[in-house]
C-alpha cells in the first residue's frame, strides 16, 4: 500500500493509530491487509489532508459528524487569514530590504529601530483597514505592479513640496496654477483606493486621526494643506 500510494509505512500506520484509515483485515503473522474500499478511503483522507484539515476533523467528517461543506468553509477563511498575514509579512519584509539595500551598511540597532518602526505602521494600519480591506489592496498592488505603485510613491514627497510652495507664497486655492496639482493629488489617492468608498473612507480616517505621527515620521500632508487641496478641487 506504501508503495502503490507514495505514502510512507510510518504514516500509514498513524493513520490507523488515529482512526481515519484502518486495515480491513491482519495476516497471520500480523501484516495489514487493505481492501479496495481501504484504499477509496485513504484517497479521501490524502485530498482532505491536502486542502489543510486536521486528522481529527477527517476523521469525524468521514464519520460523516459534520457538514462538509461548512468544514471546507471554515477551512477557506482559515487559509485567506494566513495568506493576509503572509502578505503583510511579505510587504513588511520587503520595505526592510529596501532600506537596507539603500543605507548600504546599516548597524543592527538602526535596523531594530526600523523593524519596530515598520511593526508599528503595520499595526495601525491594521487598526483601520478590515482583513478583506488589506486583501483587496494586495490584490489591487499585484494587479497594478509593483514599479507603479512605487513611482506614485516617489511623487508623493514632489508633489506636497509643490503643494506647500504654493501655500507659502499665499496663492488662492482656486487658482489655475494649484488646480493641476489638486486633480493629481486626487488621482494619486485613488489609485490607492480604487473608488472603493470603504476603502477611501478608511485611508481618510487614518489619515485625520494621525496626522501628525504621519507627518513627523513620513513626511505626510499636514491637516491644513489637506484642506488647502479641497478649496482647490472644490473650485475646480
Amino acid at each position: 500500500m506504501a508503495r502503490f500510494t507514495g505514502l510512507t509505512v510510518r504514516t500509514l500506520h498513524h493513520y490507523e493509530d488515529v482512526g481515519v484509515v484502518v486495515p480491513s483485515r491482519r495476516t497471520a503473522s500480523g501484516h495489514r491487509l487493505y481492501d479496495e474500499r481501504d484504499l477509496r478511503r485513504l484517497y479521501r483522507v490524502v485530498a482532505l489532508r491536502d486542502l489543510g484539515l486536521s486528522l481529527e476533523s477527517i476523521r469525524t467528517l468521514l464519520a460523516d459528524e459534520v457538514d462538509l461543506a461548512g468544514l471546507l468553509r471554515d477551512q477557506l477563511d482559515h487559509v485567506r487569514r494566513r495568506l493576509s498575514a503572509l502578505r503583510a509579512l511579505r510587504t513588511r519584509l520587503s520595505t526592510l530590504v529596501d532600506t537596507a539595500d539603500s543605507a548600504g551598511d546599516i548597524a543592527s540597532t538602526d535596523l531594530l529601530a526600523l523593524i519596530e518602526e515598520v511593526s508599528q505602521m503595520e499595526e495601525t494600519f491594521a487598526n483601520y483597514f478590515s482583513q478583506d480591506q488589506r486583501a483587496r489592496l494586495e490584490q489591487r498592488r499585484e494587479e497594478r505592479g509593483q514599479r507603479v505603485i512605487d513611482a506614485e510613491i516617489a511623487e508623493w514627497p514632489q508633489l506636497i513640496a509643490r503643494v506647500q510652495d504654493e501655500m507659502d507664497a499665499g496663492t488662492d486655492p482656486s487658482d489655475p496654477r494649484v488646480r493641476p496639482l489638486a486633480r493629481r493629488w486626487t488621482e494619486l489617492l485613488e489609485s490607492f483606493h480604487g473608488g472603493d468608498e470603504g476603502l477611501r473612507d478608511s485611508l481618510y480616517r487614518m489619515q485625520r486621526e494621525n496626522s501628525e505621527t504621519i507627518r513627523e515620521r513620513h513626511g505626510g500632508p499636514s491637516p491644513e494643506m489637506i484642506a488647502f487641496i479641497e478649496r482647490a478641487n472644490a473650485a475646480d
